[in-house]
């Protein structure tokens, strides 16, 4: 039976990582990893100089839980390239501290045959508490069809599939015709009841008083011119 492999079409934004649980770190593990990396700072593996600076032991290097991270995503991804990792450490790790990895489906993409699934991981100690974040993008193929036409030389299937982001907000719904926007009014069974704060109280017209009318004098009585004798 071959062994199970990561596809595009099988991923879903949300989904789970199984979480991870380690082992206490112990003094041994730290001085293997310190030959590993070939880093052998003296905070990592010898008690005394750590004590010398005011540490109550040894502390275990922030790489250690990123690599563990790095498990926790090759297990679940088989068959995906990793192509970008990031990570942020929150705390320092001491011998004694389990780990528990854990991760899910942050954001998914598709565009020109080239899938992309994006992941949050991170661990927390036996405590609850933070102690490494970080993110991981994958390519992956998109279906097993996918695969099968790369491994024999033929073009990949095009799929778009846009950004799936858990962090991007919805748009938001466009407004009917007809409607009023919010804070303007009211819709209901296709009538608009509008606030009385939003309607204007008509201005009645001041009435004019009618102008008397004056009084014409009454004309002077002309005499009757004298005749001449």
């Amino acid at each position: 039976m071959p062994p199970r492999k990561l596809y595009f079409e099988n991923v879903r934004v949300g989904d789970e990582l199984p979480a991870m649980a380690k082992s206490p770190i112990d003094r041994v593990q730290l001085a293997r990893y310190a030959a590993a990396t070939n880093d052998y700072n003296p905070l990592n593996i010898d008690e005394l100089q750590a004590k010398a600076i005011g540490m109550p032991s040894v502390v275990s290097p922030a790489t250690l839980g990123l690599g563990f991270l790095g498990q926790l995503v090759t297990d679940w991804a088989r068959g995906g390239q990793v192509k970008r990792a990031s990570a942020r450490f929150t705390r320092m790790l001491w011998p004694g501290d389990t780990l528990v990895c854990k991760g899910r489906v942050s954001d998914r993409w598709g565009e020109g045959g080239r899938y992309h699934v994006e992941l949050d991981v991170w661990a927390e100690n036996q405590k609850g508490e933070l102690v490494v974040r970080g993110n991981v993008t994958l390519k992956v193929f998109y279906s097993f069809e996918d695969e099968t036409r790369f491994r024999t030389g033929q073009p990949p299937l095009i799929v778009t599939v846009p950004r799936q982001s858990l962090l991007s907000a919805p748009p938001a719904p466009p407004t009917p015709a007809g409607k009023v926007p919010a804070g303007k009014g009211k819709v209901s069974a296709g009538k608009v009841k509008v606030s009385a704060k939003s309607v204007k109280k008509p201005v009645k017209p001041k009435a004019s008083k009618p102008k008397a009318a004056k009084a014409k004098k009454p004309k002077k009585a002309t005499k009757p011119a004298k005749r001449k004798k």
